[in-house]
């Protein structure tokens, strides 16, 4: 049966050409959509590692600061102080631009032993750590008495520390920034600061000093889970109070995550339209191969009826052939998919290929079947005395 059927589809091997490459466009469209929707999947599973819930985010620029390093000092605690005082107030943390969900980005090159790592730099206070909820994973988070240690103390996070030093104890251990020393304290647990599709990047923390505030312009503030509107432009006229001439703009995390995640669904959301479009073109194709299929082979259908063949042994042949073709496209397609995983390209985990290449194939094998159920059918339901006498 199988060689009679291997017999028929290449008696027609020119328009079953354009069917097999009609799938295999198909199959490598899907595979890139589930590749991403597979990556997005295990991303959002993660845990985002931070708690960013009634955090807000104060944005100046612009304003008059003093010019020596003790009067910026002075100055950006009274601003602490000024917003401490608020009633609804629970913790205020300056730290650099690059906050969590924000498209700003700080980073650096990293050397150990030689070789070389890209890394972001987040300049945070002490209590940067107890005000986001973070979880440490090894040593310890800053405290205040780190500011003049040498070399610089710094807190890594989990990516940076696989990558660098593997499974082995981070703890203790120097690399070189700028031919400066620094010297490892901590590992805390990775923070989905660029959303919650996205993989936390490497990076690590570094202690703010009176240099630091300076170029401040981002401060943190927690807020009790009750607070209002009337909270907010409070909160906003003691900003103005305390930071002369400055262009204020308060934002929330709820806000900035979802604002983030939109945007990382972007690419996919329009992968997902285009490939919809082309599984329906293909679909139509196919069901209307199929029904041409049947309309030209009716004299062969009739005369297998003839001499004894069931109604459904005709569906079941031409279900089974257009099995057979899309077998054929997704061996072709499945020899470029698996280059993917082999080759590393865009640096998505192994597994995540292997899982869209299968959701994939189980797609295409189950669009096919839909599509050729009904043309089957209609085939099985041909009188082989009206076909006869048609032909």
């Amino acid at each position: 049966m199988l060689t009679h059927l291997f017999k028929l589809i290449w008696n027609k091997k020119k328009q079953n050409f354009l069917m097999i490459t009609e799938m295999f466009v198909s199959f490598l469209v899907i595979f890139a959509v589930f590749s991403m929707l597979v990556y997005k999947y295990n991303n959002y599973k993660v845990p985002v590692g931070f708690d960013f819930k009634d955090v807000w985010v104060v944005n100046y620029n612009d304003a008059i600061k003093p010019v020596d390093a003790d009067s910026v000092a002075l100055y950006m605690n009274n601003i602490r102080q000024s917003l401490k005082s608020l009633p609804g107030v629970v913790d205020v943390s300056f730290a650099s631009g690059n906050v969590p969900f924000s498209f700003n980005t700080n980073n650096t090159e990293l050397n150990n032993n030689g070789k070389k790592y890209r890394s972001n730099i987040f300049t945070v206070e002490a209590n940067y750590a107890s005000l986001f909820k973070n979880k440490m994973i090894e040593g310890r988070w800053y405290d205040k008495s780190d500011i003049p240690a040498k070399p610089f103390p710094i807190v890594i996070n989990q990516t940076l520390k696989r990558e660098i030093f593997g499974n082995e104890n981070a703890l203790g251990k120097t690399i070189i920034q700028d031919k400066e020393k620094l010297k490892i304290i901590g590992v805390v647990a990775d923070m989905k600061d660029r959303g919650e599709y996205e993989t936390p990047e490497a990076g690590y923390f570094n202690l703010a000093d009176t240099g630091a505030y300076k170029w401040n312009s981002t401060i943190l503030v927690r807020v009790q889970p009750d607070v209002d509107a009337a909270f907010e432009a409070k909160l906003f006229k003691t900003l103005n109070n305390v930071i002369y001439n400055a262009n204020i703009e308060i934002e929330h995390f709820d806000d900035k995550e979802e604002r983030k995640n939109k945007i990382s669904l972007v690419p996919l959301i329009i992968l997902v339209v285009v490939a919809g479009f082309l599984i329906i073109n293909v679909a139509l194709g196919l069901f209307g191969v199929l029904w041409y299929n049947i309309s030209k082979r009716r004299g062969e259908i009739g005369l297998r009826r003839a001499i004894g063949a069931s109604g459904n042994m005709i569906a079941k042949q031409l279900i089974a052939e257009a099995l057979i073709l899309s077998t054929l496209s997704l061996l072709l397609g499945s020899f470029f998919a698996i280059q993917f995983p082999l080759m590393n390209v865009f640096d998505m985990p192994s597994q995540v290929y292997y899982t869209a290449m299968l959701l994939a194939i189980i797609f295409i094998y189950l669009l096919v079947l839909v599509c050729a159920l009904y043309p089957g059918k209609q085939a099985a339901a041909i009188m082989p005395a009206v076909a006869l006498h048609e032909d």
